[in-house]
């Protein structure tokens, strides 16, 4: 079986999101990036499937900057090939012309099966996955919690409301959002992702933008303080006072 696994690098939010004040544009070239933790969820299902069944893991990213280090993250995780699809793309790509650039991609290499995390940090819509099987017509399913390949069937389970689990199957070629693998993802050592960088050599392959219809984002604002916290001090009988205090201020209560 072979698997392909969509990547995507997103901000790193222990910073703060640096936005232009005239413009309202989000300055993505000042920004850190770190891989989704959610694409981490699905190459982590992909590599327990290696493991089970002898699958041949392929990770793939769509080349918006620092993608190298992710996907040799990858590579020294357990994936067998690194591909780096690159062109004239920026971090602010629209998420239906990442699905195009990886559909095409995807086509004619006759994967079975393809995993992506199900949402990123920096869209939470969910859409790659969902989109990616629309364009290639393959059968979808998302926030799947786990997946395993028997032959050329996939077996995989939903959480449904109510604590009710679902186990579904379906026919290979097909497209999976994960929400959550069946184990907290690998460690790869900074150390061996360095060594895997030395000895290994990624795949790049040129792709075009295909023009789609997109929603236009006017601006993004930065939260605005309507107030602050009051920290009250001394002993219970003062903190006691000074609420009162401010239930009054408020007329919250009468005194």
């Amino acid at each position: 079986m072979r698997i392909a696994v969509l990547l995507k690098s997103v901000p790193d939010l222990i910073e703060d999101i640096p936005i232009d004040e005239e413009s309202g544009e989000i300055l993505y070239d000042e920004m850190s990036y770190i891989p989704s933790e959610w694409d981490d969820q699905a190459l982590e299902e992909a590599l327990l499937i290696k493991e089970e069944s002898g699958a041949e893991v392929t990770a793939i990213t769509v080349d918006t900057g620092e993608s190298d280090t992710m996907l040799f993250t990858a590579l020294a995780k357990g994936a067998d090939h690194g591909v780096k699809l690159v062109g004239d793309f920026d971090p602010s790509l629209p998420n239906r012309q990442r699905a195009h650039i990886f559909s095409q991609y995807l086509g004619p290499q006759s994967f079975d099966l393809v995993l992506s995390g199900v949402q990123a940090i920096d869209d939470i819509d969910g859409q790659i996955p969902g989109l990616v099987a629309g364009i290639l017509g393959w059968p979808h399913a998302s926030v799947v919690t786990e997946v395993r390949a028997h032959d050329n069937r996939v077996i995989f389970r939903q959480e449904y409301a109510g604590g009710l689990v679902a186990e579904i199957k379906v026919s290979t070629p097909a497209v999976i959002g994960v929400q959550a693998a069946r184990k907290p993802p690998r460690y790869a050592s900074i150390a061996k992702v360095r060594q895997i960088a030395k000895s290994s050599q990624l795949e790049e392959v040129e792709m075009s933008i295909q023009e789609v219809p997109s929603l236009e984002i006017l601006r993004f604002y930065k939260p605005i303080a309507s107030g602050h916290a009051e920290m009250i001090d001394g002993d219970v009988d003062e903190a006691v006072d000074r609420i009162i205090e401010i239930l009054q201020e408020h007329n919250l209560m009468r005194g």
